[in-house]
């Protein structure tokens, strides 16, 4: 069976993307979904990305269940939610060929961040740029060598089969039905979104589709962005990216690149009233105006779903923070932030006051 390294954005534009479809293999039909093509956002199911993915958070699980260890708590264990009795069950040499590859990625990455970490960021967009290649170190075919560090190579090489065998069916298919779901909220708002929040930061939105690896796992937040290039990585199966809330997330994600000029004015704010840069404000406002840029889009699709007689009220235009917003910022410690920004910067966002006066106000109260 050839490698499963679903380009989903391609398929998108030919019409052949399935919700239901396991991995492509020669001659397998598959029931045609047809969105034509995507804005703003070109989605990948990429075998090594999800593979990398996956290995990490096996051996952050692996490390947590044993920091654990006398503690009496138990740690989530790692993978998809399976009926009973599904869980894989490996021969012996592929339990050692995969338990060296978590014992790799324990060693040399569960201790590293996937945002901040540059050998992590490099490797990731390394195995993106990989993706249609069943090999990465180049015996076969010398254009697959991705002239990857260290031995990681030759661990995902090893690992490969026993992953292509014993979850990536399942992972690739949460994969693109997730997209399948997301795919028609970012063909309808896409376009208008973007201008909207690249008005909003002063900012252009990307000429070039943002890049989205789509994975069953990704980081603890369930997605992040890195810069230089600007990609977006996802989690399909988390549950906080689901529904309408995935296209908050996307948008989010994509405005850490956008938002460049706000974190910029918040700087040199600080500076000139010689002030120290106040950590994360600039992250709480992003979370902050995507939240209320989605608002109409969000209310929506709730009242689509919900009784006539139990429609959710509408948004008025107040100094307060609506409860599902404020619940994303308070779990990140934001609770403060999220006051000043409903008082200062909700009013550049309703067209009351410029862009220059709502930093300086909002710099000036934290």
């Amino acid at each position: 069976m050839p490698l499963a390294s679903f380009r989903v954005a391609l398929l998108l534009s030919l019409g052949l993307l399935s919700a239901a479809a396991a991995p492509r293999s020669f001659g397998q039909e598959v029931e045609d979904s047809i969105y034509g093509p995507l804005p703003v956002f070109e989605f990948h199911s990429g075998f090594w990305v999800n593979l990398h993915h996956f290995l990490y958070h096996e051996a952050r699980a692996r490390e947590a269940a044993r920091e654990s260890r006398g503690t009496g708590t138990k740690p989530a264990g790692p993978g998809l939610k399976q009926p009973p009795g599904s869980q894989p069950t490996l021969t012996p040499a592929e339990q050692r060929i995969w338990e060296e590859a978590i014992a790799y990625y324990v060693s040399s990455y569960a201790g590293k961040d996937l945002l901040v970490n540059t050998d992590l960021i490099l490797l990731k967009d390394q195995l993106g740029d990989f993706e249609d290649c069943n090999e990465l170190t180049g015996r076969k075919k010398p254009a697959c060598d991705a002239g990857l560090p260290g031995n990681v190579g030759i661990i995902l090489e090893a690992a490969a089969p026993i992953y292509r065998a014993h979850w990536w069916a399942d992972h690739d298919r949460a994969n693109r039905r997730w997209v399948v779901r997301v795919a028609p909220l970012v063909r309808e708002q896409g376009v208008g979104l973007s201008e909207r929040l690249a008005d909003i930061y002063q900012s252009k939105w990307p000429k070039e589709k943002i890049r989205v690896e789509v994975c069953a796992f990704a980081n603890s937040a369930g997605a992040y962005t890195t810069l230089d290039p600007l990609r977006v990585t996802i989690a399909s199966t988390d549950p906080r990216n689901q529904g309408p809330e995935a296209l908050e997330v996307l948008f989010h994600e994509a405005s850490h690149d956008i938002a460049r000029p706000v974190e910029a004015a918040i700087t040199r704010e600080c500076r000139q009233r010689d002030k120290p840069i106040p950590r994360d404000l600039w992250h709480a406002l992003i979370f902050f105006t995507t939240g209320e840029v989605l608002r109409p889009i969000m209310q929506q699709a709730e009242q689509q779903n919900a009784p006539d007689d139990d429609l959710p009220p509408q948004r008025q235009t107040t100094a307060t923070v609506p409860p599902g917003l404020s619940e994303k910022l308070s779990q990140r410690g934001w609770e403060e932030y999220s006051r000043l920004l409903a008082i200062y910067w909700q009013p550049y966002l309703d067209g009351k006051v410029t862009f220059e006066d709502a930093i300086a106000r909002l710099v000036s109260a934290v």
